[in-house]
């Protein structure tokens, strides 16, 4: 799934404006955010965690127009704790939103 970057960059510019450095920090606060969830889904050992933590990155992802994290955060509320695929697809969106690639 590649990154459509239009509703999430339209957020940030909606909420700072013509300025680009609060464009820049608005964006690293919501990556260092979103990580912070994935690296608590990579943590999860029980269903309740897990559930948490998806939550609260699809709550993030919407709170900024993300669509398509918000996509993948929701079906990975219906996976189990630690799965593989739904971590490395949310890695990896993660790192096109952030503009690397991961591999």
């Amino acid at each position: 799934m590649a990154f459509q970057s239009g509703p999430f960059e339209a957020a940030l510019a909606t909420a700072a404006g013509e300025d680009g450095a609060l464009q820049r920090e608005l964006k690293t606060g919501f990556m260092e955010s979103a990580e912070r969830q994935l690296d608590l889904m990579r943590r999860s050992r029980c269903d309740a965690n897990w559930q948490m933590a998806a939550r609260r990155l699809h709550a993030l992802a919407g709170g900024f127009h993300a669509t398509q994290l918000m996509e993948l955060a929701e079906r990975a509320l219906g996976g189990v704790p630690g799965d593989p695929a739904a971590l490395r697809e949310i890695e990896t969106h993660l790192g096109e939103i952030g503009g690397r690639t991961t591999g």
